[in-house]
């Protein structure tokens, strides 16, 4: 964190309270130019999270992100990072430049299909908007690493309020990116005519987003973080990233090997211990190995709402990385549902409520979450257990299978 004195920051803050008020960013530029002198993505950062905790919504401040970049952002061009290939923060900045090429190619496309009068003069244009769309779709890896492995690793380390703000924008990208590969998907169930009209309303909004979106990442979220975590932190989230799988775009270079420092290893000892239950004994190896091997998800949120653990079942439907644990219950959900999220947990301390259950179609799967209350035998809050199932296939059984219909 840079150096910033105390007037400095009030004066920071004074500029971003102005933006609400209008003024052209050319105006405000050059009635402050000499405080924005030398300001760093750490100075904006901090600002940001003063602001937000003395009452500013960060919705509000989601929306006046592009204005202050457009004031701030002259400052934070000057300054290049410099990564080595493999770390988390270069792959993502690589990424970033994939997905604005894709955006440009986009808009050609668009623009391409705007001007025909007829789908037949336009074939290979189509064969390219469908293939941009997989990508837009295939995007998400990039977004879900950002959002268990790096936000996370950024909120340990105090840093809040940026990524909340991202996330919103996360959000705001994936409802665009749904409307524009659902168009595509079924641009020949309508006229032409209609389907350029939509195509315009949803693509538009896409390209439009992306680039100040990234912008900021690269420019202020990302040099942050890289301020504030330490080595050892990156190469265990460069793991995750790993697990949680890359884009069909992301070039192999990117995710080349990081280069680590070299340490003696720590030997860690073995333990045998077991666990006495009422209804039996288990070792630590066989409790993993069960909870592990169930078909469902489990998450514990602890009595303080932080995250204590989770299962690593084969096939997880939400990604979890470990960069999860101890991190708030609160901050691991989109910000339009933590308010619901507050309510079951308040429900569920209070003893008011043990139990709330949703379903969602997810990628043409029916899902089934549900929240348990954990209480000890005094009926005692010890925090949150969610269980999240795929159903979709348990749907479909009819009839019977007995023990002895199976065969090798």
């Amino acid at each position: 964190m840079s150096g910033m004195d105390e007037a400095k920051k009030k004066l920071l803050k004074e500029i971003i309270k102005q933006l609400p008020g209008g003024a052209p960013p050319e105006e405000i530029k050059e009635k402050f130019k000499e405080v924005l002198k030398g300001v760093t993505s750490e100075d904006i950062v901090k600002v940001e999270q003063e602001l937000v905790k003395e009452g500013m919504p960060r919705e509000e401040l989601m929306k006046l992100c592009d204005v202050h970049m457009a004031i701030f952002g002259e400052e934070l061009q000057e300054r290049e990072l410099h990564i080595a290939p493999g770390h988390p923060i270069s792959i993502l900045i690589e990424e970033h430049s994939i997905m604005l090429q894709r955006a440009e190619k986009l808009q050609t496309f668009v623009g391409m299909i705007e001007e025909a009068c007829d789908s037949v003069h336009v074939g290979d244009a189509l064969t390219e908007l469908q293939s941009l769309a997989k990508d837009f779709q295939d995007s998400e890896k990039h977004y879900l690493r950002e959002e268990n492995v790096l936000f996370p690793l950024m909120e340990k380390h105090g840093i809040t309020e940026p990524p909340a703000v991202m996330w919103m924008e996360h959000d705001k990208i994936r409802e665009i990116k749904k409307k524009f590969t659902t168009l595509v998907d079924r641009w020949n169930t309508m006229t032409f005519d209609e389907f350029k009209k939509r195509l315009g309303e949803a693509a538009k909004p896409l390209c439009s987003l992306l680039p100040t979106h990234f912008y900021k990442e690269n420019n202020i979220l990302f040099p942050s973080a890289l301020q504030t975590v330490a080595i050892e932190e990156w190469e265990e989230a460069r793991k995750e990233f790993d697990e949680i799988g890359y884009c069909c775009f992301t070039p192999p270079t990117a995710t080349v090997r990081m280069q680590t420092e070299k340490r003696e290893p720590v030997a860690t000892p073995m333990s045998e211990e077991t666990l006495k239950f009422e209804t039996g004994t288990l070792s630590k190896e066989e409790i993993e190995g069960i909870l592990d091997s169930l078909p469902i998800d489990i998450s514990f949120v602890d009595k303080n709402d932080s995250v204590k653990y989770f299962n690593k079942a084969e096939k997880r439907i939400f990604v979890r990385t470990k960069a999860v644990i101890g991190r708030k219950v609160q901050m691991c959900h989109p910000q339009k549902s933590v308010h619901v999220v507050n309510k079951i947990v308040d429900a569920f301390k209070k003893g008011k409520k043990d139990s709330a259950e949703f379903w969602i179609t997810m990628g043409g799967r029916l899902v089934h979450i549900r929240y348990f209350a954990v209480r000890d035998k005094s009926g005692k809050y010890l925090g949150t257990m969610e269980v999240t199932q795929d159903l979709t296939d348990l749907k479909k059984i009819e009839g019977e299978k007995r023990l002895s219909d199976w065969k090798e």
